[in-house]
C-alpha cells in the first residue's frame, strides 16, 4: 500500500511537472504521505523505522508575502495506542485527524531550484480511542522545484502535545501545486537577484519612480488616479483629468487657463485678467473677452490683435511659436493635430494623439514602448527587443538546425524531400512571428568555380524563399541572396569543412 502510494505521488508530480507557466498565484495546494512515529518520543526507540505509522496529508498554502507562507494541513493517520494494549495479540491501532494551522519562513524565493524553510504552528488532534489534544508542530523541510508551479516536498516536525504520552515525530512527502491564474505581465526589468519590489507593482524598487505606491509601467510605477496620463507626483489636479500641457489640470472655459489657476474657471477670460472677462485694457475698441490680444492694441478684423500676427490666430508674431502656422493660444500660436493638447512643434507623433510622458506618441500594443521607439508597434515585446515580441529558445534552435539540415540535390538548387519538414517549421515560425522578416542568405564551399558558386548559392536561397512563398508566408516578408564562396565558417580544406561551409541561413529581422 505504502509503495502504491508513493508512485502515485510521483505520478502526479510528473504530470504536474509539464507546465510552464511563471509562478504568480498566492493560493496552493499540497498531498503528502506522512510516516507517522509516536513509538521513540514515548519509550519506544528511535531507529525502530519498521514501527512507523502511516497516513496522509491534504494542504492549503496561502502566500503571504515573498518569504512567508500560511499552511492549513489536514492529516489523517492510524497510529498505535499510546495505553500498549493488543487485540488478538497484536498492538491495538486507532485512527487520528487533525488540523494544523503552520508558519513557513523559507530563505529564498520559489523560483530557486531548492528551497530550504523552517516551520512553527498550532494543531488540533482527534483520535478515535482517546481525548482530543492540542499539538504544537516545530521543524523544517526543502521544497525541490519540478516546474514553475509544482515542487517536490520532504518535511520532518517534531509535535509537543499538551496531553501525556503523545509527542511525536511526523516525516512528509508529496508535493505543492500553485493555482490561480498569473499576474498581469509587466515588463521585465534586469535587475539582481537581490531586487526589491515595495509596492508589488511589478517594477523593482530601484527604477521604480514611486516604489512605495502602486502604478503602471507605463508611468514609471506612479499612480495615475484620475486617468489623464500624468502620474500624480507631478500632476497639480490629481483627482480630476486634465491634460499634460497644464499639469494635469482641466481648463473647462478654454481660455488657455488651467481651471486651478483660473479665477473664472467656468467663463472664458485673458490671462491678463487670471481668466476672467474684463473690459478693453488695450483701448482698441474690442472687449478683452473677445480680444485675442486684450494687451495689445489691435482690430476687429485680427481678432483684436496687432497687424503684425501672419497666420492670423491671435497671438503676435512676436510670440507666436509657429508664426506661419495658425494654432491655439494656449500652445502658443501652434497647431495640435491630433488633439491630445501637445503641439504639433513638440509632438513626435503630431498626427497620433498620445500622452505628455511618451512626447505625444501613443504606445499602441501597450508594452510601455511608444510608437516612435516601437519596432513592432502592434505586438508587445521587451526593451531589450525594440519592443517586439522575443523569439523564443526552442524557435531560435530550430532557425540554426536549418541551418544545417536544409539539403539540396547535388550541384543543384532543388530542396531535398527530407528537407521539407524543416522547411515546414520555418513556415510555421513566420506565422508566429508577424511582426518579423525573414534573411534568407546561401553559402557554398570553393569546390568549383566562383562564378558558378556565386549563382547556385543564390539559386539555393531562391528556392527556399519560393517553397516560403508557397506555404503562404507574404513575399513582402522574404528576401533572398547569395554569397557563393565568400563567407566560410569552417576551412575548407577538409571535407567537414566543407560540408559546414555549404549551407543557408535563416534569420528575422523585425520589420
Amino acid at each position: 500500500m505504502r509503495k502504491l502510494l508513493i508512485l502515485s505521488i510521483l505520478g502526479c508530480m510528473m504530470s504536474i511537472a509539464s507546465y510552464g507557466q511563471e509562478v504568480s498565484a498566492k493560493q496552493g495546494i499540497s498531498f503528502k504521505a506522512l510516516f507517522l512515529d509516536y513509538q521513540s518520543q514515548n519509550g519506544g526507540s528511535f531507529g525502530a523505522i519498521k514501527d512507523y505509522d502511516f497516513g496522509y496529508e491534504i494542504g492549503y498554502y496561502r502566500q503571504l508575502s515573498r518569504n512567508l507562507k500560511l499552511v492549513l494541513p489536514v492529516k489523517i493517520g492510524s497510529v498505535t495506542s499510546h495505553t500498549n494494549s493488543e487485540v488478538n495479540g497484536r498492538p491495538e491501532y486507532k485512527k487520528i485527524y487533525g488540523l494544523d494551522a503552520q508558519m513557513q519562513y523559507q530563505f529564498v524565493r520559489n523560483s530557486s531550484v531548492v528551497t530550504p524553510y523552517i516551520m512553527a504552528g498550532l494543531g488540533g488532534v482527534k483520535e478515535t480511542a482517546g481525548e482530543f489534544n492540542m499539538q504544537a508542530p516545530v521543524g523544517f523541510g526543502f521544497q525541490f522545484k519540478a516546474s514553475e508551479r509544482a515542487f517536490i516536498n520532504i518535511q520532518s516536525e517534531y509535535r509537543v502535545a499538551f496531553s501525556d504520552d503523545r509527542n511525536n515525530l511526523q516525516h512528509g512527502i508529496g508535493f505543492v501545486y500553485w493555482l490561480g491564474a498569473d499576474s498581469p505581465k509587466v515588463e521585465k526589468v534586469e535587475t539582481s537577484e537581490e531586487s526589491v519590489d515595495s509596492d508589488m507593482d511589478g517594477i523593482a524598487d530601484e527604477v521604480d519612480l514611486c516604489p512605495n505606491a502602486f502604478g503602471s509601467k507605463e508611468l514609471n510605477g506612479c499612480p495615475d488616479t484620475d486617468g489623464d496620463g500624468v502620474a500624480d507626483y507631478v500632476d497639480d489636479c490629481p483627482a480630476q483629468a486634465g491634460l499634460s500641457s497644464f499639469n494635469g489640470c482641466p481648463d473647462t472655459d478654454g481660455d488657455g487657463i488651467a481651471d486651478n489657476k483660473d479665477e473664472c474657471p467656468n467663463i472664458f477670460g485673458p490671462a491678463s485678467n487670471n481668466g476672467c472677462p474684463g473690459g478693453d485694457r488695450d483701448n482698441d475698441g474690442i472687449a478683452d473677452a473677445d480680444d485675442n490680444c486684450p494687451d495689445l492694441a489691435g482690430d476687429a478684423s485680427n481678432g483684436g490683435c496687432p497687424g503684425n500676427d501672419g497666420d492670423n490666430d491671435g497671438v503676435p508674431d512676436s510670440s507666436d511659436r509657429c508664426p506661419n502656422q495658425p494654432g491655439s493660444v494656449a500652445l502658443g500660436g501652434c497647431p495640435d493635430n491630433d488633439g491630445d493638447g501637445i503641439a504639433n512643434l513638440d509632438d513626435k507623433c503630431p498626427n497620433n494623439p498620445g500622452p505628455q510622458i511618451y512626447n505625444g506618441c501613443p504606445d499602441t500594443d501597450g508594452d510601455g514602448l511608444d510608437d516612435s521607439r516601437d519596432r513592432c508597434p502592434r505586438s508587445a515585446g521587451p526593451v531589450s527587443s525594440n519592443g517586439c515580441p522575443e523569439i523564443t529558445v526552442k524557435d531560435r534552435e530550430t532557425l540554426d538546425i536549418a541551418m544545417r539540415a536544409v539539403e539540396f540535390d547535388t550541384g543543384r538548387a532543388t530542396i531535398k524531400g527530407s528537407s521539407h519538414s524543416i522547411m515546414n517549421q520555418i513556415s510555421d515560425i513566420m506565422n508566429r512571428y508577424p511582426d518579423y522578416n525573414l534573411s534568407i542568405s546561401g553559402h557554398t564551399d570553393n569546390t568549383g568555380k566562383e562564378s558558378a558558386n556565386q549563382k547556385l548559392s543564390e539559386k539555393r536561397a531562391r528556392a527556399c524563399y519560393d517553397f516560403l512563398v508557397k506555404k503562404g508566408v507574404s513575399s513582402n516578408r522574404l528576401s533572398s541572396q547569395g554569397f557563393g564562396e565568400s563567407r566560410p565558417v569552417a576551412d575548407n580544406n577538409t571535407l567537414k569543412g566543407k560540408s559546414l561551409n555549404r549551407r543557408v541561413e535563416f534569420n528575422l529581422v523585425p520589420r
